[in-house]
């Protein structure tokens, strides 16, 4: 379907507060600081630090454009005589190092001029802007807050930078009665904590430094800080940059690496970091940024993977009250990238695939990451609630490598569970430089319980395919048969030119096009009523970005129709990013 918009205008508010871009930023010469925040205690304890701009052609490729802004270096905090006699001797060893990484060329997956280009370049925080203008109309269902997590790297960073290593911030719209409301946080992680006092990066890039010898190098780096006592990383060393789940009265942030962290959404629409949360002592582990809420049982399902020790993958999940089961260990033949799984009403799909971790590879020179090509991938199904994993059946499925997961379910006239995911090729193209175009095919899955078979089909024809990344289906239906998925269209990789809407029975699609040079991210789908008779029956919010005005915005667009009903103009950019949430305002009232 083609880009639908409407000309009628609701301003909500007569007080709004002017909308501020780049663009706009830019022509006023940037004499007082763009990126200072001034409304918590929070903003007030740190800033983006004063920096000199640079205006940029509009961004026409994520992959081809240079950064809008440059960074300058902060000045490091006070520690005893000692501690800044360690620091500079291990700084004046690490600046050695980064002389000697400028001489070789950076990879396109590790290049921070590529990786934070255009509009994934950071922005800093937002405080609240009340009342913003919409044009159409916000509708009366849609009442509580609009959340989106992305990585957004507070410090410029030194040398290699993967898109995954920057610190997670919060992007979030409050809608309160036919208004809006509008601010952008940072969640505030201990990593980001202690090197925000530090006044540099310090902290190890899982995914962008951890490579070669270097990445060695700065390991160890890292670990004589600590042994110096100018950082700790007992308390984690997570982003909380990818996932968000609302779950027993709590909003948890996450990424793979490090326990979840509570955020609060405060009465006003702010946001502010609780702390790292382990469900009251009793997650021993870290837990991936994808755990699923079965939308029947109430209970949350998790994984959490290990790169170094056994067992490599656990399982367990989570009473709706918030209590914790035992650890299920899952064997595998070594540590591999779990990043995503499915539920059904029974059981739990694993996927065990290529992308494995190999950190003999950093000896020789090469990434940890590593594409196996010896490796065959398969889906484990285990019981929902089997106390180990005797019970596991292995499914092959050659050459499929599914980074996400939309939906599974049963069918138990065929004795089979049906996956719905995107197969992604290359497979470690998002981690390792190829010269292949990548291609990510929305499949139909099928893993026979009785003959232990698969099979594996394209949803969408041929001639209408188009990349599809990123997005859900109703959460009413998770591990249940949908009919419908709500997915981004990655054209141009890895931008988002539109979201497409695709009958999984019949692999019809009907997209939305956000327009000439407007991009977005993950679409969510937001269900009108929990017993809707028709499942599509709802709307879908995305965050929208316009290259050539730098100015962002929020679509709200019906399901069911796919006609955009309302836009709220946002008072700042909004940085590509990752996964989102919508938190009810019955659930708000009810944090903990």
């Amino acid at each position: 379907m083609a880009f639908a918009s409407t000309s009628s205008s609701n301003t909500i508010c007569t007080n709004l507060i002017p909308t501020h871009s780049l663009s706009s930023s830019t022509k006023k010469g940037f004499n007082s600081n763009p990126f200072s925040s001034s409304s918590s205690s929070t903003s007030n304890s740190f800033s983006f630090f004063s920096r000199k701009y640079k205006t940029t052609k509009p961004t026409k490729c994520a992959l081809q454009s240079p950064p809008s802004m440059n960074f300058t270096k902060p000045s490091a905090n006070s520690w005893n005589l000692l501690q800044k006699a360690s620091a500079m001797a291990l700084d004046a060893i690490e600046n050695t190092l980064l002389e000697r990484e400028k001489k070789h060329p950076l990879p396109k997956t590790v290049d921070p001029n590529v990786q934070i280009a255009g509009n994934f370049f950071p922005v800093p925080e937002t405080p609240v802007h009340h009342c913003l203008p919409v044009e159409g109309t916000i509708p009366d269902d849609i009442d509580g807050v609009y959340l989106r997590n992305g990585a957004n790297p507070m410090f410029e960073p030194p040398s290699d930078h993967h898109l995954f290593d920057g610190d997670g911030m919060i992007y979030a719209v409050k809608f309160d009665n036919g208004s809006a409301s509008y601010a952008c946080r940072f969640t505030e992680t201990q990593r980001l904590v202690q090197e925000r006092a530090y006044g540099k990066p310090v902290f190890p890039k899982t995914i962008g430094e951890l490579h070669g010898h270097s990445g060695i190098a700065k390991l160890l780096l890292f670990y004589a800080r600590g042994l110096c006592g100018l950082v700790d990383h007992s308390q984690g060393i997570g982003v909380a940059n990818a996932g968000l789940v609302y779950f027993n009265n709590r909003l948890l942030a996450m990424s793979e690496d490090d326990l979840p962290y509570e955020v609060r959404v405060t009465e006003t629409g702010d946001l502010k970091t609780v702390g790292r949360f382990d469900f009251n002592g009793q997650l021993k582990s870290t837990m991936i940024a994808h755990p699923k809420v079965d939308p029947v049982s109430g209970e949350l399902f998790a994984l959490s993977y290990d790169v170094i020790k056994k067992p490599y993958l656990k399982y367990f999940r989570f009473s709706p009250d918030g209590h914790k089961s035992d650890d299920v260990a899952i064997n595998l033949g070594g540590p591999t990238m779990v990043h995503d799984f499915a539920i059904t009403e029974n059981f739990v799909v694993v996927p065990d695939h290529q992308v494995v971790f190999k950190m003999s590879e950093m000896i020789t020179g090469g990434s940890p990451v590593v594409y196996d090509k010896e490796k065959v991938s398969r889906f484990g199904v285990l019981d929902k609630y089997a106390g180990d994993d005797s019970g596991i059946k292995w499914f092959e499925v050659p050459d499929c490598f599914c980074f996400h997961l939309w939906n599974a379910w049963e069918e138990p006239e065929t004795e089979e569970v049906v996956v719905i995911g995107s197969c992604m090729t290359p497979a470690d193209s998002i981690f390792n430089e190829s010269h292949e175009q990548l291609k990510s095919v929305l499949s139909e899955i099928r893993l026979n319980l009785k003959t232990g078979e698969s099979t594996r089909q394209a949803i969408i024809s041929p001639e209408n395919d188009v990349n599809l990344e990123a997005g859900m289906v109703n959460k009413n239906l998770l591990g249940r048969k949908s009919k419908y998925a709500y997915l981004a269209i990655a054209d141009p990789w890895p931008k988002v030119s539109g979201f497409a809407k695709v009958d999984l029975s019949t692999g019809e699609i009907t997209k939305f096009i956000y327009g000439d040079e407007k991009y977005g991210g993950e679409p969510l789908f937001l269900p009108r009523e929990t017993n809707s008779k028709s499942e599509d029956d709802g709307h879908i919010l995305s965050f929208v970005h316009d290259e050539k005005t730098s100015k962002s915005e929020l679509h709200i667009v019906n399901a069911i129709t796919l006609q955009l009903e309302a836009t709220v103009k946002l008072p700042s950019r909004v940085p590509y990013g990752f996964h989102g949430t919508f938190v009810s305002v019955k659930s708000l009232a009810t944090q903990a």
